[in-house]
């Protein structure tokens, strides 16, 4: 008997080395994307975020409704956490005048609120166990809290002295901390998926900045919607070429795999 035949395939993908290689152009896209409307285009704080929440509703609509896990759909609902978050980070910290560590702050406390109240109703919080309407929907505003934690992180950051290169490198070596303590601690392998998956979206945050901030910023001064474009670009290339696979959650009889 196979002894996989007792699993559920999950609606998000397994945690691969591509799938981290396109979440930090979705994170990346998601800067460039959300600055496009809220600063080139004019919009505002505000109103772009309604605008990016409302299509981020949209997306993960048809996420939820879907039957199994489809790559383009999955990042497309990925791409709208991250430009959401631009957007509703900026307003928190700019508009809302907390600056950027009140804002991160906040958006820290809707991040645990999340994750606890996930935890509290099913008993984990591991990606592997995606297999229901109501975890995908604990995930998804998870995973918006954290995009939205991640951009104020990496503005901070970068408004702290650090820069866009500087901050580029340190939220790099925290991720290079997390990896060596995937491979030889033992520490949860959830724990270090979500830290993780919170840190890359302020390392995309500074590299999306760095791309399209001033070259006396400290940036490249590329246009905001030619990034947004060529990384979009790229990230399409990625899902096409790179393979990915839903990830796997044991059925009845089995206790739950952490993701990682």
């Amino acid at each position: 008997m196979d002894e996989r035949s007792d699993e559920v395939l999950s609606k998000v993908p397994a945690v691969t080395l591509g799938f981290w290689i396109i979440k930090i152009a979705a994170t990346t896209l998601g800067e460039t994307g959300g600055d496009e409307l809220s600063m080139s285009l004019g919009l505002g704080y505000a109103l772009s975020s309604l605008i990016f929440i409302a299509l981020f509703l949209v997306a993960v609509a048809a996420q939820v409704r879907a039957k199994a896990f489809h790559p383009f759909l999955y990042w497309v609902v990925i791409v709208t956490t991250t430009t959401a978050g631009t957007t509703m980070a900026d307003f928190a910290d700019r508009s809302l005048g907390v600056g950027y560590p009140g804002g991160s702050i906040i958006l820290a406390v809707l991040l645990l609120a999340s994750l606890g109240l996930w935890y509290r109703v099913e008993g984990s919080v591991s990606v592997d166990t995606v297999v229901s309407p109501r975890v995908e929907a604990f995930y998804w505003i998870t995973i918006l809290f954290s995009q939205t934690l991640g951009t104020a992180l990496g503005d901070w950051g970068a408004d702290s002295g650090l820069g866009y290169g500087g901050g580029a490198l340190v939220f790099s070596a925290a991720l290079a901390i997390i990896v060596v303590c995937h491979y030889v601690t033992s520490l949860p392998a959830t724990l270090l998926f979500w830290s993780a998956f919170i840190l890359t979206r302020p390392l995309g945050a500074t590299v999306g900045d760095f791309l399209d901030k001033p070259v006396d910023s400290g940036g490249l001064g590329m246009s905001r919607l030619y990034a947004s474009l060529l990384i979009a670009l790229f990230m399409v290339a990625c899902i096409v070429i790179i393979p990915q696979r839903a990830g796997r959650h044991p059925g009845p009889s089995g206790s739950p795999r952490s993701a990682g």
